[in-house]
């Protein structure tokens, strides 16, 4: 062919820095785009052999080679597949227009970088070479029979030039030269780790050739050896033959990822082995879920259950999202259900269109299918051990329960999937669903649900339950505060819950009229030694000797100094709140020994040193299960003590 030069079918000179600067948000990812698109010539001249259209040699191994060649600055990437005529590269690279570079230019030309917002790409993807390069050449010959190789160069504007071509064999090289902005990916490890990252599943073997630089002194002692190995594999070509089967280079992909396997066929530790390659866990995960759709859409993928946290913000959940094997991206919330994103795992959507912004993917039809898809099968799954094996069930609780309470509260759908399969922990031991506990304790506290948040701080108020046969959930974890809201949303008016401090349940007081006056006196005595004008005191005959005192810190009030506690470092929203104090109640148990002595000293007119002694040390008791006392009020409590045991030693 003659030599032809003309200028690509694009009506903007900016086109390639645009390309630099938005087509793509990772550098790297370039990698990727050459790489799939050999991977794309090589399984469209299977197709063609399939049909009977192209003739191949038996048994011809396919192939993707990405070489490295640092003293020249080069990276070459090449193909044994369709390749291409000189008329095919001016349709399929000068005219980039055929690939939707008009609409990209006007959509992102101008915008700022706050704007981007591209999946994958559009059509452009041999173009992503120019974020690193500054010349780009293309050898190409295609599979048709008498076909004459075609060059191609580009030095990154819009002028190119096309001669006749030098490869010998059917396939496509491309050759990037290196500008300023690549350098980084002509060292050896740089590049390797690209490719596994985009590459790592891809459908055609990957090859990686790093050429090493060598001084002369070097290349002569390679020289000698291998004049000096060839001489040896003549004398023994069985230790040859050997030899050269350890030195056969080996992919650095694997063609046919475990996604892709029918589930019956793939044994528990091999998806193990999975789990730990790609997500570097070196702890098992819990289960699996194996997807695999393939109508009225096309998914495969496996999500694992790992042990979860109890912090959602220290949760580094990772779902990779693939398209014909070839990596997209992690976390695409636009696909991949929000909540599902504490998990792990790998989906590969074929049929995903993702050169369309994230904003338009959000309304789209099939991505809002899958989604619903992949919940529900994440809920059967649950659904399933649950019913199968609960005790197994029970096991994963405390792993998986912050998963299944934030996808309630973020996901309708999953929520009415599973709210029949919620699991308390009580401090009774063991689990009960909410319909469990609340039929269990409906004879003393219908429809209330009393909770404990801390075991060890809360002991004493549990202990009294479980004095009059009463249990209490445990709800411990950050979550909780959000979730015990969510649910009584959910039961409007059926279900309320109550901290086992916010409340003395009915089934732990003894029945009889009160004493107002007496409790009145209580309260002024309290109000007069604490100097808490503010102060509530009641009294109560409570079903238990053992405690003189309890504190009460009200639901509502205990839940709005949560909250504000959780805006803590958002000013503006915590101005919302306004000035809300705790509202405390001390109850003092009428049943106990200390606390008789008490009303009666107040009654005689005692000895006020020690009444007021006593009052103090009632208070903070009561206080001690509430919350720690500071640093202050625990010097006093201890002062106080020592004085008390000497009091008592004197008697």
């Amino acid at each position: 062919m003659t030599q032809e030069k003309g200028n690509l079918s694009i009506n903007s000179e900016n086109f390639l820095p645009i390309i630099k600067k938005w087509l793509y948000t990772d550098q790297d990812i370039f990698i990727r785009e050459l790489v799939s698109n050999g991977c794309d010539a090589v399984t469209k001249l299977k197709k063609l052999a399939s049909l009977g259209e192209a003739q191949l040699p038996d048994e011809e191994p396919f192939y993707i080679n990405v070489t490295v060649h640092p003293k020249e600055k080069t990276i070459t990437v090449s193909d044994n597949g369709i390749g291409m005529t000189a008329d095919e590269i001016k349709k399929y690279i000068n005219q980039i227009a055929f690939s939707g570079a008009t609409d990209f230019l006007a959509q992102y030309e101008g915008k700022s970088e706050e704007d981007r917002d591209i999946i994958g790409h559009f059509g452009l993807g041999f173009y992503s070479a120019f974020m690193v390069a500054d010349k780009v050449e293309i050898d190409s010959l295609s599979y048709q029979p008498g076909a004459v190789a075609a060059h191609w160069s580009c030095e990154g504007g819009i002028d190119y030039e096309m001669t006749e071509g030098s490869r010998q064999s059917r396939g496509t090289d491309i050759i990037l030269h290196i500008g300023a902005d690549g350098e980084a990916f002509l060292d050896q490890a740089t590049m390797y780790e690209a490719l596994r990252k985009y590459c790592a599943f891809m459908p055609v073997e990957i090859y990686f050739d790093y050429v090493e630089e060598k001084d002369e002194q070097e290349e002569k002692d390679d020289a000698e050896k291998t004049e000096a190995e060839e001489t040896k594999a003549q004398s023994d070509d069985t230790t040859a033959q050997a030899e050269e089967k350890e030195e056969e280079p080996l992919p650095i992909n694997t063609t046919n990822p475990l996604w892709m396997h029918q589930p019956s066929s793939v044994t528990d530790e091999e998806y193990k082995k999975f789990y730990h390659e790609v997500f570097h866990d070196g702890s098992d995960p819990l289960f699996w879920i194996h997807l695999n759709m393939d109508y009225p859409f096309n998914l495969k993928g496996i999500l694992y259950f790992p042990r979860i946290s109890n912090e959602v913000d220290a949760l580094e959940g990772q779902v990779k999202l693939y398209a014909n094997q070839v990596y997209i991206a992690d976390n695409i919330t636009e696909v991949i259900p929000e909540f599902l994103l504490l998990l792990k795992g790998v989906m590969d959507c074929p049929d995903l269109p993702l050169n369309v912004s994230r904003s338009a993917l959000q309304n789209d039809g099939y991505a809002a299918k899958m989604s619903a898809y992949i919940t529900k099968k994440v809920a059967d799954k649950l659904n399933d051990i649950f019913k199968e094996d609960r005790s197994q069930y029970e096991g994963f609780w405390n792993d998986i329960s912050l998963f299944v309470k934030y996808g309630c509260m973020k996901e309708e759908k999953f929520y009415d999937k599973v709210k029949d399969i919620l699991l308390f922990g009580s401090t009774n031991g063991g689990f009960r669903t909410l319909e469990e506990y609340l039929e269990a304790n409906k004879e003393k506290n219908e429809n209330k649900v009393y909770y404990v948040s801390d075991e060890s701080q809360q002991v004493q108020y549990i202990d009294m339950l479980k004095g009059q046969g009463m249990e209490a959930v445990i709800l411990s974890a950050k979550i909780d505060l959000n979730f015990l809201s969510f649910l009584e949303y959910k039961h409007m008016g059926k279900v309320t819950f109550v901290r086992v401090d916010a409340d003395i349940a009915q089934g732990l007081k003894e029945e009889g009229d009160k004493n107002e006056t007496e409790q009145k006196d209580m309260e002024t005595l309290f109000r007069t030694v604490l100097g808490k004008d503010d102060l509530k005191v009641d009294t109560e005959r409570l079903k238990t000797d053992q405690l003189a005192s309890v504190m009460l810190l009200s639901e509502h009030s205990r839940r709005m100094l949560d909250m504000m506690e959780n805006y803590k470092n958002q000013p503006e929203l915590l101005k919302l709140f306004g000035d809300v104090k705790p509202e405390y109640t001390l109850v003092l148990n009428r049943n106990h020994p200390l606390v008789q002595k008490l009303v009666e000293w107040k009654n005689k007119g005692g000895d006020m040193e020690k009444t007021n002694l006593v009052c103090k040390q009632l208070y903070d008791l009561a206080l001690l299960g509430q919350k720690q006392l500071d640093q202050q009020e625990m010097s006093q409590f201890i002062a106080r003590s020592n004085q008390l045991m000497t009091w008592i030693l004197e008697q």
